[in-house]
């Protein structure tokens, strides 16, 4: 049995803020909360933020810069805005800056709440970062919509974020205490991290057939039954995580050498032998993946041993 606490990705919709759609094309409200000092306004360089003392910062509408503002939303009670600009003009040094997965340790372990305005924030400043060109002519696009729409200048096409669908996946084998997972080791990680199998839906699949069709092409292993377990934004750069469970029908692993360097099954025992002594390092934080292992392995994974 896990635990009673909220599992790891669910910080991220426990303190979903309020979008405050309907306010994106009110220019005046919008100018309003620019004036308002008790607005927080959150800085991205290009897609990048600025940890300052070990936390996010917000800072006021006066101490921003000037950039492409875009409209967060309320959260408790307090108006929350962010604005991109380009990583020449950021203030400081260009090495403060760095990319969200940098800080999100720190803000799951002592600011979860800001989880989701942080995932919405970098989210749109990585498509405004990547989108320059309107791709039907080619025009230049101006940002909308507080941030929230790019129109092209020239033949007026509208173009909105986008978000890629990924599925993740625990696939296990066995029953009871022989009950295995099967985590997978990226090519460019670092000796002894491991972490569930991933990958993109593509055109014209269902999201149970990616992850039969993933697993297949990356260890080998086939699955049969596959059931929703729950999702995640991933804004790194444009996704929707959506984790899954699944029970393999084959156990022989032939992995693909390309994007998995190496695969594996772990009983519980095993996976909590590698994780005390060090040889074995999973996803923590508040990310889906450490969900799904959690809930397979039965308690959470901030214990003895997981420190």
């Amino acid at each position: 049995m896990t635990s009673e606490r909220p599992l790891p990705h669910v910080a991220l919709s426990d303190h979903a803020h309020n979008r405050l759609g309907l306010r994106r094309t009110d220019a005046d409200w919008l100018d309003e909360r620019m004036a308002d000092e008790a607005t927080r306004v959150l800085v991205v360089a290009g897609n990048r933020l600025r940890p300052r003392n070990g936390a996010v910062e917000w800072v006021t509408p006066a101490a921003a810069p000037d950039g492409t503002v875009v409209l967060l939303g309320d959260a408790d009670g307090v108006v929350h805005l962010a604005v991109i600009v380009a990583p020449e003009e950021a203030p400081g040094e260009p090495d403060e800056w760095v990319p969200l997965r940098s800080v999100l340790t720190v803000v799951a372990d002592h600011a979860a709440d800001q989880a989701p305005l942080l995932m919405h924030a970098v989210g749109l400043a990585e498509w405004h970062h990547a989108t320059k060109f309107c791709p039907r002519c080619g025009g230049t696009l101006v940002s909308r919509s507080a941030g929230h729409e790019l129109r092209c200048t020239q033949c007026d096409r509208a173009q909105f974020p986008r978000t890629d669908p990924a599925v993740i996946m625990a696939i296990t084998h066995g029953e009871g205490d022989d009950e295995a997972i099967l985590l997978g080791r990226n090519a460019a990680w670092p000796e002894g991290r491991w972490s569930t199998l991933a990958g993109f839906c593509e055109p014209g699949e269902t999201l149970e057939d990616s992850v039969r069709r993933e697993v297949d092409e990356e260890v080998g292993v086939r699955v049969g039954e596959v059931s929703y377990f729950g999702s995640q934004p991933w804004p790194l750069p444009a996704s929707l995580m959506l984790g899954f469970t699944g029970k393999a029908i084959s156990t022989e692993i032939d992995v693909d050498g390309a994007e998995i360097a190496e695969a594996r099954w772990w009983t519980r025992t095993e996976f909590e032998a590698a994780g005390r002594s060090g040889e074995l390092v999973v996803p923590r934080g508040i990310s889906i993946s450490s969900s799904l292992i959690e809930t397979w392995f039965g308690r959470p994974l901030d214990g003895p041993g997981w420190d």
